[in-house]
């Protein structure tokens, strides 16, 4: 389950033909794969990223029966240390600091699991695939343009090189909201009219404490969503759940966004914007759009909102993270039925996709192409908003913006 300050973070193509055969794929890649008793082999496999998620998803993997852990990496020591013992790592494979990471990469490790905040996706993925081992990450895949394109093109490189590189989004492995997309690419709606998603939470917000001396402060507790060059900021993090479901549901990206924004947390410091309206439109007119917020008085479920709806001349339908997922009138009405549990059972699945692809040397990598026009769409919408602007996607990727961030005084 996404997360806020109270809520520990569990975190068509260019024609029909290739609508069906990525319908297909992504299918095929959701739907529950064999018990790991079907296989014995085990994958070894390190972690990069021991914090709340990193520890808990670790944990899952663990709980599979299918992989063995090598080897541990965090900034944080105590926690490589920690996470590594319940794991059954030795203490000497519990690797710290900000090049932790490639001691897991060279530790034999067939798989690198990456669950640090998304400024070093691109980088830590460019090894591991370089390095040859197989790739499983968090989302959002980076939190800018460059890094963005880079994970797209690190998801080929991986196939040319027979090797998996899987972006975990849950969403899309939930048997009803797969009923629903199935239903949608079936003509369910008729002429699509308009697009709605929403990404709502509870609460004030991540905890957003006061900058320090350097950035060690912001790499713990999820302060980093915070920062937009550290975690891609609020609608990279939370939102892009409705927004992947809707960039899945629909199988292209939006060309342009018109934005308005603002943090309204308490007392913020880090700069991204926490409350954004956006409106994206997709090159043929349909208009997508997007509101998101954090609060205690919203006008929505206590836990948040996370969905996406589709409104078409024949039905509607709606893809959702917690609530009911379903197709509303039209020729192929499905009364669907209510989420629950998504983020373990949507880990799970994805957790064991990965081990049976990886087995079965399956390398079509689906989700990485699909993770690079998510983040894409995120990113477009976050800068859409803090311009307060038109923005379209060929411009925001011809700009090419970078966002760095400053290492000094961190540990190496």
């Amino acid at each position: 389950m996404p997360e806020n300050e109270t809520i520990h973070r569990r975190e068509f193509l260019g024609s029909a033909a290739a609508a069906a055969s990525l319908f297909g794929a992504e299918l095929a890649l959701a739907a529950d794969p064999p018990p790991p008793a079907a296989t014995a082999r085990k994958l070894k496999v390190g972690l990069v990223g021991c914090g709340g998620r990193g520890g808990w998803i670790a944990n899952l993997f663990k709980q599979h029966g299918g992989y063995e852990f090598v080897a541990t990496a965090d900034y944080f020591a105590d926690r490589a240390e920690t996470t590594g013992k319940s794991l059954g790592v030795d203490k000497s494979r519990c690797f710290s600091g900000l090049s932790g990471y490639r001691r897991v990469l060279e530790s034999g490790a067939e798989a690198a699991i990456l669950e640090t905040p998304p400024y070093f996706f691109p980088i830590h993925a460019e090894e591991a695939v370089q390095a040859g081992l197989h790739v499983y990450m968090a989302k959002p895949v980076a939190v800018d343009v460059p890094g963005t394109l880079k994970i797209g093109a690190l998801g080929k490189v991986a196939a040319e090189k027979k090797r998996v590189f899987h972006v975990d989004y849950q969403m899309p492995t939930d048997p009803f909201n797969r009923e629903v997309l199935k239903r949608i690419r079936q003509g369910a709606l008729g002429t699509l009219q308009m697009v709605f998603s929403v990404g709502t939470s509870g609460g004030g917000g991540f905890s957003d404490p006061p900058l320090t001396g350097n950035l060690e402060s912001r790499l713990t507790g999820l302060v980093w969503v915070n920062d937009d060059a550290l975690g891609c900021g609020y609608i990279g993090n939370f939102d892009i759940h409705a927004i992947d479901a809707i960039v899945w549901a629909l199988g292209k990206r939006p060309v342009s966004a018109y934005a308005k924004g603002g943090r309204c947390r308490n007392n913020p410091h880090g700069d991204s914007f926490d409350t954004n309206f956006v409106t994206y439109t997709f090159e043929d007119g349909l208009a997508w759009n997007h509101q998101s917020a954090t609060g205690s008085t919203h006008d929505w479920l206590k836990q948040g909102s996370l969905e996406g709806s589709i409104q078409g001349s024949k039905g509607a339908a709606r893809l959702s993270y917690w609530g009911k997922a379903y197709v509303r009138g039209g020729p192929l009405h499905y009364g669907g039925g209510a989420v629950a549990d998504l983020y373990p059972a949507g880990a799970n699945r994805n957790i064991a996709a990965f081990h049976q692809k990886v087995v079965a040397g399956d390398y079509g990598n689906e989700t990485a192409q699909r993770s690079v026009d998510t983040t894409l769409t995120c990113i477009l919408g976050r800068e859409a908003a803090r311009r307060g602007t038109l923005l379209t996607m060929e411009e925001l990727i011809k700009e090419g913006k970078r966002l760095e961030i400053d290492l000094k005084g961190l540990k190496v």
